[in-house]
């Protein structure tokens, strides 16, 4: 019998997630509670619609000819480490299919659960809300320890990876936690790209729907000189990798 679990949704011509066109699968659940999250209808687990993996490969292989390499799919949320078995089980289907996978992912997650996972994952993106401590749980309502350890064993075990940065005004673009990011993924030997993603407030009206307190109502998007000053600063640390 095929291991079930609870998507949220699925988006079948990507083109942000991931290298080239990719069918994302959005799965329900997530430990974080981001400040500016998009897809707030994502956290409760118990959510979204139940499917097999065994559906949702044959979904995806409906998009085969337009996703052939660098195109693939990728497992987004939520955060899919939530639902280790049902995610591991998707990606390794996908794989005997030849199929490039990626996962999108938080990070937080013991890794004794996300090992299983990786073997079958192609690229990693790693969301890192923030590289000092105090700024990531203000951000996440979480630790950022788990999310550290997460990243150094990618790097140990060579898993390619793109960080991915969000920069929030007034919040996580402080120079010096940007600095404190920028040295460390300096020092991972597993990185390929370096994304710095400016905050939009396209979710809030979920927040609203849903009866949530959306605390960055007032905080504007950051400007593109903000942007590009913090993208300067990581490329003093990796400069072939940041966009």
């Amino acid at each position: 019998m095929s291991i079930t679990g609870r998507i949220h949704s699925i988006e079948t011509c990507g083109t942000v997630d991931g290298p080239g066109l990719r069918v994302v699968v959005f799965t329900q659940g997530c430990p974080l509670r981001c400040l500016y999250c998009h897809n707030p209808d994502c956290r409760e687990i118990s959510g979204g619609t139940e499917v097999t993996a065994d559906e949702m490969v044959a979904e995806i292989q409906k998009y085969r000819s337009y996703i052939r390499p660098p195109g693939g799919v990728t497992l987004s949320g939520g955060e899919p480490l939530m639902q280790p078995e049902f995610v591991q089980e998707i990606l390794r289907q996908c794989k005997a299919l030849g199929i490039h996978t990626a996962l999108d992912t938080s990070g937080y997650c013991p890794l004794a659960i996300a090992r299983p996972v990786l073997e079958f994952v192609d690229l990693v993106l790693l969301d890192i809300k923030s590289f000092n401590p105090s700024i990531y749980t203000r951000v996440t309502s979480v630790s950022l320890q788990p999310t550290l350890d997460f990243a150094q064993y990618l790097s140990d075990c060579r898993k390619p990876a793109w960080i991915r940065f969000v920069v929030v005004p007034g919040l996580t673009d402080d120079p010096n936690n940007v600095a404190g990011l920028a040295q460390f993924v300096a020092r991972l030997k597993n990185v390929e790209r370096v994304e710095v993603i400016p905050f939009h407030k396209m979710g809030e009206y979920k927040w609203q729907q849903l009866g949530y307190d959306y605390q960055l109502s007032h905080t504007p998007t950051p400007t593109p000189e903000c942007i590009q000053a913090i993208r300067a600063q990581f490329q003093q640390s990796t400069p072939a990798l940041v966009l």
